[in-house]
């Protein structure tokens, strides 16, 4: 089993900028891949961005690709996603999720774990 507890979100203007944390525990971190999605009311879990294991590769989906950065901290157990420029439409409850595999997966039905996510809200 592996515990993922989200932190960061907030309330931002457009254009400003938010870090939000995934602190792991439980299983060793370092053997997954870790995921970000977010969900919006009424609509699907989306994909955010994916690191494998080493944080050698990373992986974005286009709306954010330039503006968010994800990263991880093995010795901490941690992933980060640094969120700049946001906008409006990236409203949303963020979401962490830890996968077995090699990773960069963006089908949110391949993770093996989740986080109970934390909402964020950019007001234009």
């Amino acid at each position: 089993q592996v515990q993922l507890v989200e932190s960061g979100g907030g309330l931002v203007q457009a254009g400003g900028s938010l870090r939000l944390s995934c602190a792991a525990s439980g299983r060793t971190f370092s053997r997954y891949a870790m995921g970000w999605f977010r969900q919006a009311p009424g609509k699907e879990r989306e994909f955010v961005a994916a690191i494998t294991w080493s944080g050698g590769s990373t992986s974005y989906a286009d709306s954010v690709k330039g503006r968010f950065t994800i990263s991880r901290d093995n010795a901490k157990n941690t992933v980060y996603l640094q969120m700049n420029a946001l906008k409006p439409e990236d409203t949303a409850v963020y979401l962490c999720a830890a996968d077995d595999a090699y990773g960069l997966d963006v089908d949110p039905g391949k993770y093996d774990y989740w986080g109970q996510g934390t909402q964020v809200t950019v007001s234009s």
